[in-house]
């Protein structure tokens, strides 16, 4: 380290004042958060208030909608629209970057139509520099990001998904068309290569958390990619936690339980179990009297405290305004919370036993 970005590290931790969350949760915790769309975009809203070293590394297969398909077939560039959002979540500006790149031109015009300024701004800057990973650089600068926010790869990857019926399809946009249950998900290419920088961060953290976030579309993805996979495994100091989503998903996951959750990471994992503790929501608000019926959402939590090595915690972290989504400022303290207990029990499990 230089004396330059010695000073600034040292700066940067100084300037939190003794009362400021972020130093009461100990200022300089390496956070490395694994997930895309809003349930990454809502955690790292509430997180950014309790660290100032956040990496958000973030799925690369959508190939949806819109803007994002069509960019990534004439520009051959990585799916853009998650990137966007955890850059606008993590701006010292939020709202007002926010507001800009969320902001979608209307379907009716003839060049822009349907696409949104933030992936035009990604796209553009991508054939600029010549580099993705470049292009989300700058904009993190521009808009003094709170964090980093890193590709899970580089590489153009697509998802394939697979259902019980033995039928497949390809393209990450069929799990919110097809209702049908899902046996399985992988990617199109082999021996895909991870970032680098994505992979430093997970092998730095102090605290890793996989979710919220879609367990087919989101979470699973970036876990297929090996570097990923390898580096959160390797790192045995950090915290792994699991945030379990609230609620089920229409398409993807409906009538799944907690543990079916946890079933269906663990098995993409060559059933490898990669995480600690799982946080689980405690409130039900939504439930449907059809809970199994494919199609229905509901929100969904647990009494059981453990699932084979997983200790699993629950904790009123629902959003009261959409309840089929968490809290950003209620989840976050919760995880900060599980963090702190786990790392001060030395090993006395019975310290972290009940709910948060």
């Amino acid at each position: 380290m230089t004396i330059k970005s010695a000073i600034k590290s040292w700066w940067k931790w100084l300037r939190y004042e003794p009362n400021d969350p972020r130093f009461n949760a100990g200022g300089m915790i390496k956070i490395a958060v694994i997930g895309g769309g809003t349930g990454l975009a809502t955690l790292l809203r509430g997180l950014k208030k309790y660290s100032n070293d956040l990496s958000a590394i973030v799925t690369v297969t959508d190939n949806g909608g819109d803007s994002t398909a069509l960019l990534r077939k004439e520009f051959d560039i990585i799916a853009p629209g998650d990137i966007r959002q955890c850059i606008s979540a993590l701006a010292e500006d939020e709202k007002l970057f926010s507001e800009l790149f969320e902001y979608r031109f209307d379907k009716d015009k003839k060049n822009f139509g349907g696409h949104t300024l933030g992936n035009i701004w990604i796209t553009a800057l991508t054939s600029y520099f010549g580099s993705f990973d470049r292009a989300i650089e700058v904009t993190s600068q521009m808009f003094k990001t709170a964090g980093k926010v890193l590709p899970s790869t580089l590489e153009n990857i697509t998802l394939k998904v697979t259902y019980e019926d033995g039928s497949e399809l390809v393209g990450e946009s069929h799990l919110d068309e097809v209702l049908k249950k899902i046996q399985k998900v992988s990617l199109t290419k082999d021996n895909v290569k991870a970032y680098p920088k994505a992979v430093e961060a997970l092998l730095a953290a102090d605290l890793i958390l996989i979710g919220p976030g879609s367990l087919y579309g989101s979470l699973i993805p970036n876990l297929l990619v090996p570097g990923i996979r390898e580096a959160i495994i390797k790192n045995e100091r950090a915290k792994k936690i699991y945030i379990m989503n609230c609620s089920t998903e229409r398409t993807q996951t409906p009538g799944y339980s907690v543990e079916d959750h946890m079933s269906a990471l663990i098995q993409h994992c060559d059933n490898k179990v990669i995480f600690d503790y799982c946080l689980v929501n405690n409130k039900v608000i939504k439930l449907s009297k059809n809970d199994v019926e494919l199609g229905e959402v509901n929100n969904i939590t647990t009494k059981n405290r453990q699932f084979g090595i997983v200790k699993i915690y629950s904790a009123d972290v629902i959003s009261r305004k959409n309840p089929l989504y968490h809290d950003k400022d209620l989840l976050a303290k919760a995880v900060i919370e599980l963090y702190n207990k786990a790392k001060d029990s030395r090993g006395k499990e019975e310290d972290l036993i009940g709910n948060l």
